[in-house]
């Protein structure tokens, strides 16, 4: 790839500086970039003609009459206007991809259940043909709801460009490097990092190396934000700063390139004479980032009582009833227990919103046996689910010293829409046909005795 990264990088009041990595540090922050010196109008948006002949664009992530504070977008001067990125599209069938609602009558999605990890293959797979849809939720015509992906990767995309026009997509890497080039610039993304890449920018995936595997969450809903820390105060949980999102960075290259849309759950394809991602300079809050999961600092019960899991939430994508997330993404990382005379991994429930988790490193400590890096589980919505028996046993049992969960990266896709599990999820992934015997071993322990039998 042909490109120009900056090396002077401006930016606006909003306080957020250059990381030392050459990513500017921040979530949501007013960020300006330019690839070339001069090539970002100062003052005004639209001038009339702008430096080194560009083209100005606006690209909007919510109406233009959004409140202030929720409003997205980001000026773009670019080699060539987006009409020019795109020509007549036709239709083309990626099968392993699924929007909502993608309900087959025959596959009964009220259970838990837990798959092995996709296996690896020998076949060409690039991001996009890779991605394996599990589950999905609400409706991607209405702009509510979401859907689980593995993704399986195994070359790169060769002048080959993507954007969802559905959907904001939240990228989990499992195993595996992969380099986002966007339009706004270049993500480079490992295990235990994450990508959020906004509706309507474009990208191609690089595989630096793999096979990759991993996870997305794909939001068809309002975008994702950090979620309020209420009492807990000014910090903790995931950082502002820790953001990192590109500097400018483009191509200027004639080549044949074929460009894919997913609209309104179809996929469609058109063929251009360049590369597109031809920003040379932007300014705006509307841009993709990166997030390192090991910055994230858990805030947790120091007493007594296992805290709710919302404690641990990095990011929350709202809906329109307040507190009841459209999607949030929950993080189970590395931490101390300590809490006294508690059983201290979750508890049993049964709740509103439906949870699919998965392992990217590690034990989970509700689920030692089973439930293995690469893996993902399902519990729907009120559907009842907690420790396995030896989990809940030796919990129960347990001497309660202050105690380091280590080496341990899980974390949640929970939505309040019941999540509907795929054709491919129930016929062709590796599930595990016994997960439910896990709590075969859960007997009764009342025996009319104030202690209970726990012989």
């Amino acid at each position: 790839m042909n490109e120009q990264r900056s090396s002077q990088v401006m930016h606006q009041a909003s306080g957020s500086g250059c990381a030392p990595d050459g990513y500017m540090a921040g979530f949501g922050n007013e960020f300006e970039t330019e690839a070339l010196p001069g090539a970002l109008p100062q003052g005004m948006n639209s001038p009339q003609k702008c430096p080194y002949g560009l083209y100005a664009e606006q690209l909007s992530g919510t109406a233009f009459t959004a409140p202030r504070g929720h409003n997205k977008r980001a000026w773009c001067y670019r080699i060539r206007p987006s009409v020019k990125h795109t020509g007549r599209f036709r239709k083309i069938d990626l099968p392993c991809w699924k929007s909502a609602p993608a309900i087959d009558p025959d596959v009964v999605s009220l259970g838990q259940y837990r798959w092995d990890p996709l296996p690896h293959t020998r076949e060409t797979l690039t991001f996009v043909s890779g991605m394996r849809t599990m589950t999905t939720a609400g409706d991607v015509n209405t702009q509510v709801g979401m859907a689980a992906h593995v993704y399986l990767v195994t070359a790169s995309m060769q002048d080959e460009y993507f954007y969802s026009a559905d959907s904001e997509l939240l990228v989990v890497p499992q195993e595996g490097r992969l380099r986002f080039a966007t339009e706004l610039g270049i993500v480079d993304l490992a295990p235990s990092e994450i990508a959020i890449l906004p509706r309507g920018v474009l990208f191609r995936v690089e595989l630096l190396d793999g096979p990759a595997r991993g996870f997305v969450c794909e939001n068809y809903g309002q975008a994702f934000d950090l979620p309020s820390r209420g009492p807990i105060g000014a910090n903790g949980l995931a950082n502002p700063r820790d953001f990192k999102t590109p500097v400018a960075t483009f191509e200027d290259r004639e080549v044949t390139s074929r460009v894919i849309v997913k609209w309104c759950g179809a996929f469609h394809e058109t063929s251009i004479d360049h590369a597109p991602l031809d920003v040379v300079a932007w300014h705006g809050n509307y841009a993709p980032c990166k997030y390192d999961l090991r910055t994230f600092s858990p805030v947790g019960s120091i007493l007594y009582d296992h805290p709710d899991p919302s404690i641990f939430t990095v990011l929350t994508a709202p809906s329109g009833v307040e507190g009841t997330a459209n999607i949030d993404f929950v993080l189970f990382r590395e931490r101390w227990m300590v809490a006294e005379n508690t059983f201290r991994p979750p508890w049993y429930h049964k709740n509103v919103m439906s949870e699919f988790m998965g392992n990217i490193y590690g034990v989970y400590d509700a689920k030692p046996e089973g439930f293995i890096p690469g893996g993902m589980s399902l519990h729907n919505m009120m559907l009842p689910h907690g420790p396995d028996a030896d989990a809940f046993f030796g919990a129960s049992t347990a001497d309660l010293k202050p105690e380091k969960l280590d080496d341990t990266m899980s974390f949640m896709f929970e939505t309040r829409f019941p999540q509907h599990v795929t054709a491919f999820a129930a016929r062709e992934a590796p599930l595990q046909a016994r997960y439910q015997d896990c709590w075969d071993g859960l007997k009764k322990r009342f025996d009319g005795t104030p202690e209970g039998d726990w012989s």
